[in-house]
């Protein structure tokens, strides 16, 4: 259930390799994720990240930053994959076993 006041109250998380930055963060309604972002600081916190270019979404779910949160959201930052899991499967794979049948 959504509260009455004016007020939402959100999550901004950025997953790290070893954990999470996580910021708990007061907007007023009709604020968006960029909103959130620049409101919890985090920018200041990784300052070797350059946030414009990574994802963002909501509980899971990419979205746009310009997408209106809810009370009790949880708006994500996603890290760009080092190595593409595709790429990542295939060298787990023993050498001699191919897909191809090769």
């Amino acid at each position: 259930m959504e509260r009455a006041d004016p007020l939402l109250l959100v999550e901004v998380v950025y997953a790290l390799a070893d954990g999470q930055a996580l910021y708990n963060v007061t907007l007023p309604r009709g604020s968006t994720i960029q909103d959130a972002l620049e409101r919890s600081g985090i920018m200041r916190h990784f300052p070797g990240v350059d946030f414009s270019t990574c994802k963002v979404g909501v509980f899971g779910k990419v979205r746009s930053r310009d997408t209106v949160l809810s009370d009790g959201d949880r708006a994500e930052i996603y890290r760009s994959l080092l190595v593409d899991s595709k790429d990542a499967r295939y060298a787990r794979v023993p050498s001699g076993k191919r897909r191809d049948g090769g």
